[in-house]
């Protein structure tokens, strides 16, 4: 993973709200530049593990799938998506974070898939932005064609 730039720090600062906390690089943009998803480091700099591999920071992005969220879809997404494909959305996503983890760190480490959880779904925004990172998320791509519609 590289390093994010100052510029993206300072960006994804003012989307964020506050500073970040660990290691990130910016991995989908706009058009125009502007940061949508970020590729987390599994461990914060002070050792907390941090779950959440990708991120949604876009303001457009991270206010349609609010408003998915806040209209009750999460559980929609649960009820519709193959719970078999979900599970290994959430087991690929966390093979690919724990992997980014030096073999000899003894340290705690994060824990379940996609936004930290190992079965359900429990974040619309970080499926949804591993999805659009290229990863393949089964509630990502639901998520996609929900925005479609």
């Amino acid at each position: 993973m590289t390093t994010a730039s100052d510029q993206d720090i300072a960006r994804v600062t003012e989307l964020l709200g506050r500073r970040p906390q660990g290691d990130f690089d910016v991995v989908v943009r706009t058009e125009d530049g502007d940061p949508v998803v970020v590729r987390n480091a599994p461990l914060l700099h002070d050792g907390t593990p941090m779950p959440t591999r990708y991120w949604l920071v876009g303001t457009r992005a991270h206010l349609v799938v609010s408003r998915l969220e806040s209209a009750g879809y999460i559980n929609l997404a649960e009820s519709q998506v193959d719970p078999d494909e979900l599970a290994q959305t959430h087991a690929r996503y966390a093979k690919e974070r724990d992997s980014q983890i030096p073999a000899d760190y003894l340290g705690p480490r994060p824990h379940g898939g996609v936004a930290g959880t190992r079965i359900g779904v429990k974040c619309l925004h970080a499926h949804y932005a591993n999805w659009l990172a290229g990863g393949h998320d089964v509630v990502g791509a639901w998520v996609a064609e929900q925005l479609s519609q």
